[in-house]
């Protein structure tokens, strides 16, 4: 005859919860730290300089994920002569800016910050202007993104000011090294699909 080995339930403090291979569906729970609040850590940085940094750093988190989206519909509806290079290269800067994304949202997460991580929520804080849902012709796809990029740019241009008047390094260095050098050269690849100059004759 089998013997169970489970123990006998406790009901004390430290009750001792029964096994099972069910997963525990459809659980809900309040908040553990709203949006727009800070946590405590010890990183020498003032909360007054901590809570600038998210603020900023989540408006450009916002601005990124839409910037990411619009790439990827472009880069599914791009059509016309230039379909092949302008479909990869939409693609790859759609990458780069995903990597942003990552960069953007850890870095206010080690802020203490909460980031913006639901696309819906990033629609409406958003800076940059919604495109038509259809497709469009080629130049006008070019022209949004560098309106995206510019707003971005201006944006980032601010926060590294802020941030090295609030001596928070690690932003300014992120804002600095990693996202305003990928938008310039970003906007530079762009750039070069507007120029108009024969292909074969001089």
């Amino acid at each position: 005859m089998a013997t169970s080995t489970s123990k006998p339930a406790s009901t004390g403090k430290h009750a001792e919860r029964t096994l099972s291979s069910q997963p525990h569906l459809g659980q809900r729970g309040k908040e553990v730290q709203p949006f727009g609040t800070l946590r405590l850590l010890p990183i020498a940085l003032s909360a007054e300089a901590r809570k600038e940094s998210v603020q900023l750093l989540n408006g450009i988190l916002a601005d990124t994920t839409i910037l990411y989206a619009l790439y990827k519909k472009h880069h599914w509806l791009v059509s016309g002569p230039t379909f092949y290079q302008l479909h990869l290269l939409f693609d790859k800067h759609a990458a780069e800016q995903l990597e942003l994304v990552d960069l953007l949202a850890e870095r206010v997460q080690s802020l203490g910050g909460i980031a913006v991580g639901d696309p819906r929520h990033a629609a409406e804080l958003t800076r940059i202007g919604r495109p038509p849902n259809g497709a469009e012709e080629v130049p006008v796809m070019i022209s949004r993104l560098f309106e995206a990029h510019e707003t971005i740019i201006a944006a980032v241009r601010e926060a590294i000011e802020a941030t090295e008047k609030s001596a928070d390094w690690g932003s300014n260095d992120l804002l600095m090294g990693d996202v305003l050098r990928r938008h310039e050269l970003q906007v530079w690849f762009l750039a070069q699909h507007l120029v108009d100059l024969p292909l074969v004759e001089a």
